[in-house]
């Protein structure tokens, strides 16, 4: 006896994909051979397992149809069928759990999952119509040379020198001391050259007053670094960027705080009591202590990065209160927040976030942080769904840089590039999918033309990496590959994540090399033109926006990328007066 079922097929299941509260589900499966019971075997998380009988439909089929649950929830389905000997055969999902056609099992299989939604989901349209840039604010252009804030950092007098990977005697850091002074006003004196490109979201690493030039080891939540520029600044960047049809995202650290802080002042240069002078601060109780003052719970170990306890009381006020974090800077005229390592914050802490800034603007994004696919993320022991409609409206996709870059370069084939972006699509919602992130480079990995040809330097020593360059073999073969590249960022749903300088076919290696200066007046005119050709297209068609999508496999090393209407109407059922657009996008091996 053989068992089939594809949850990727409408005729074995339907709808497709994630589905509303609510919603009426057909699930069939096909038997080759006599069956005396087929069932379907359901389980949620924190509920025994449901089984419900199939009915025979037709041939060899048989089905069952059920409503979905009326809350937010991960469900998962498999098979059991028991034949004329008794013995029993399951069907469950594949083994590497990407669904689409099931295999057979003996024992209790991997389920299939269905994503249940809220019907009122719905993220600010904004993202599934945009392009993001995003931008390492020392980095990026500067109206002044770098001023001294303190005695521990070296500052760049010429803009064109590669990072350092100085050696930081307080943590070990290599990389994180030395400033250039690209600021606010050198970011607002570039807003034309962004609409130039169709910009229409610009995301800022931290901004806020810190330590490091990454200024993830935040100093004071409240406080614009001035090395950047003021609050005013940043209330003046956010009105000349609406005046250009752009909104201004920040980066939100909230899973942990810098030492140097007037939170946990360990070295005693803030004036009150941080947490490291003991129980009589304010503070003390946002940090864990195992051992006061020296052993206390930080991020991945590196101690001069605090964890903080987000179920306490006084944090969350401070965070989610009227005046509080999350709604002041929003005040300030901001689109909302990324959040850095979302997985590291309760999901307790994101709903009261998510309520926090609706509460201050009805379209104030949160888009985070997250590597995995963000509908079933397992993160300290729990299974995690950001996309069900009560915390996340969007993330970075990983997923789809990592497979994209993969299929480009010949290390995955044609079929598996669909199959994981199938699976993708399959788990999240569809307003979900249609606001991701998609990022092809960011400040946490070697630049975008290093990972296409595969050089990252990892053999030399951090301390020469920085004047490496591609040789011209290597670099040509980038170009080639990151062509087919923004083939797929500018045909698939979601806001193709544009990171500052790639565009001008900037080099680097990882961190802090992939965070050089933008070399402006030196850019790279091929590469210009293949970002602003591709750019240039997503904005003019509609349909590359909010058309249905479909990918196909022709070959190995053929993808076929189609968008279009349904009568006239996208995904969202608006209007749409836009043709089918079509794209064929190669995998180049050398």
């Amino acid at each position: 006896m053989r068992l089939y079922h594809d949850s990727r097929s409408l005729d074995c299941r339907a709808p497709f994909g994630a589905v509303r509260c609510g919603e009426i589900i057909r699930l069939r499966v096909y038997v080759e051979g006599h069956a005396r019971a087929v069932n379907a075997v359901f389980l949620a998380e924190g509920q025994a397992p449901r089984l419900l009988p199939l009915q025979h439909a037709d041939g060899d089929a048989y089905e069952v149809r059920f409503c979905a649950p009326h809350s937010p929830k991960l469900m998962w389905y498999y098979f059991s069928a028991v034949g004329e000997n008794g013995q029993p055969v399951y069907l469950g999902n594949a083994a590497d759990g990407l669904g689409g056609v099931g295999e057979m099992t003996e024992t209790q299989p991997k389920p299939f999952q269905i994503t249940v939604y809220d019907p009122d989901y719905d993220p600010p349209h904004f993202l599934r119509e945009g392009i993001m840039y995003q931008i390492f604010p020392d980095r990026f252009h500067r109206t002044r040379p770098p001023f001294m804030t303190r005695d521990d950092i070296y500052l760049h007098e010429k803009w064109d020198e590669p990072p350092l990977a100085l050696f930081d005697p307080l943590n070990g850091d290599t990389h994180s001391r030395d400033f250039f002074g690209g600021n606010l006003q050198g970011i607002i004196e570039k807003l034309d050259y962004l609409q130039s490109l169709h910009i229409t979201v610009i995301y800022l690493n931290p901004i806020f007053l810190a330590r490091s030039n990454h200024r993830y080891d935040t100093g004071d939540y409240m406080q614009v670094d001035p090395m950047l520029g003021t609050e005013e600044d940043l209330k003046r960047l956010c009105a000349e960027a609406e005046k250009r049809g752009m909104r201004v995202l920040l980066d939100g650290v909230f899973s942990h705080t810098g030492d140097d802080s007037p939170y946990f002042n360990r070295y005693g240069r803030h004036p009150g009591p941080g947490a490291y002078q003991g129980e009589h601060s304010p503070y003390y109780k946002w940090y864990t202590f195992e051992k006061f003052p020296e052993k206390y719970r930080c991020w991945w170990g590196i101690d001069t990065l605090p964890e903080v306890n987000k179920e306490n009381e006084d944090y969350r006020e401070f965070m989610f209160k009227e005046d509080g974090v999350a709604r002041h800077w929003i005040k300030c005229g901001t689109a909302g927040w990324r959040l850095d390592v979302a997985d590291e914050l309760t999901m307790h802490f994101l709903r009261d976030l998510r309520k926090s800034v609706d509460r201050e603007k009805d379209d104030a994004v949160l888009l985070g942080e997250v590597w995995e696919d963000a509908s079933n993320k397992v993160a300290y022991g729990e299974m995690r769904c950001y996309c069900l409609g009560d915390t996340l409206d969007s993330v970075m996709n990983y997923p789809l840089r990592e497979a994209a870059q993969n299929y480009v370069r010949g290390d995955i084939d044609a079929y598996e590039f669909v199959r994981r972006i199938e699976s993708l699509r399959e788990n999240y919602p569809t307003p979900f999918f249609y606001s991701l992130m998609n990022l092809m480079s960011s400040h946490d990995r070697p630049r975008l033309l290093n990972t296409l040809c595969g050089e990252r330097w990892e053999d030399v020593d951090p301390l020469y990496r920085g004047g490496l360059k591609l040789p011209k073999d290597k670099r040509n073969l980038a170009v080639r590959r990151l062509k087919e590249m923004w083939k797929i960022f500018a045909a698939m749903p979601g806001i193709p994540s544009l990171y500052y300088g790639d565009e001008a076919g900037m080099e680097g290696a990882a961190d802090p090399f992939c965070r050089g200066t933008f070399p402006w007046g030196e850019e790279d005119e091929e590469i210009m033109k293949i970002t602003r050709d591709a750019l240039s297209l997503r904005a003019s068609r509609p349909v590359l926006r909010t058309g249905a999508f479909e990918i196909t496999a022709i070959d190995r090393d053929t993808v076929r990328i189609r968008r279009f209407s349904h009568s006239g109407y996208d995904v969202f059922g608006n209007e749409m007066n836009d043709g089918d657009y079509q794209v064929t996008v190669h995998s180049v091996r050398s």
